[in-house]
């Protein structure tokens, strides 16, 4: 039984800082979870980080839900949180409980994030009401990059800063247990933070938020093609995997590997 719920990290505001990565295979999650993650997200950002495309909008319902299925399998503690891909729930609200049921159901997720702020509301009462839980997504919302004009900072006029703040608030009275801070000025995150009464989870979005949250792809320095301004890289593993790569295909060819070492005589 996983002991990271909804409840608990709706629970854990003011209590402790929430340290959240994505994940979207079993052995990634096995890793965060033996790390003390407390919360993985299933990511749209796995049409970029996977699948090769170029936005996170040509992501389905049903590979959200095979990667989500795959993240529970190794996560035991953490709590899993499945995105709700582009018109998986803009559709209708029947659309939206159906298929953050299935990220339940057949994705073994604990909680589903949508993105969007004060219009989502009914939509975020309607799925707690069936019993799932919710984080809230406001900010850069990569599913409506094209309406935005990119990927930018948002919230830096007074009159965008307090509309967040009130987008903020109407997903808190509509029922999320948590808010994800994306790509906002750090007082705005702060005086939203200190604002609403469950969790402000941050990416690109100062220090003062309740947890960050980010892709584990970013910090590991698996993409040098991309590298955000507000994200640490705390290794640089894709270095290291070219340079294995590069010295196995060397050892290949030279035929050094497999050596004696590697195989199996006739005897039992």
């Amino acid at each position: 039984m996983k002991t990271w719920t909804a409840l608990r990290i709706c629970q854990s505001k003011g209590q402790q800082k929430l340290a959240c990565l994505t994940a979207y295979d079993c052995i990634t999650a096995q890793m965060l979870d033996a790390a003390g993650v407390p919360l993985i997200l299933v990511g749209d950002s796995l049409g970029m980080t996977r699948l090769g495309y170029a936005t996170t909008l040509p992501v389905t319902v049903d590979q959200i839900i095979h990667h989500s299925a795959a993240v529970a399998h190794g996560a035991r503690t953490a709590l899993v949180v499945a995105d709700m891909p582009f018109l998986s729930y803009q559709t209708s609200i029947s659309d939206g409980i159906l298929n953050a049921g299935r990220m339940l159901k057949e994705g073994g997720a604990g909680a589903v994030k949508i993105e969007g702020g004060a219009f989502r509301s009914e939509l975020v009462r309607a799925l707690v009401a069936n019993g799932i839980p919710v984080m809230g997504h406001i900010g850069l919302t990569p599913q409506s990059i094209h309406q935005l004009g990119g990927y930018k900072v948002q919230g830096r006029e007074t009159s965008d800063a307090d509309r967040l703040c009130a987008d903020a608030q109407a997903l808190v009275e509509a029922g999320v247990f948590s808010v994800v801070l994306e790509c906002i000025p750090a007082a705005l995150a702060a005086r939203i933070t200190a604002e609403i009464s469950v969790p402000t989870i941050g990416i690109g979005a100062g220090p003062h938020c309740d947890g960050q949250v980010l892709v584990v792809d970013d910090m590991l320095g698996l993409n040098d093609q991309f590298q955000p301004s507000f994200v640490k890289r705390y290794a640089e593993a894709g270095a290291l995997m070219r340079r294995a790569f590069a010295a196995y295909v060397q050892d290949v060819q030279n035929g050094t590997f497999p050596g004696s070492e590697h195989g199996y005589d006739a005897r039992k």
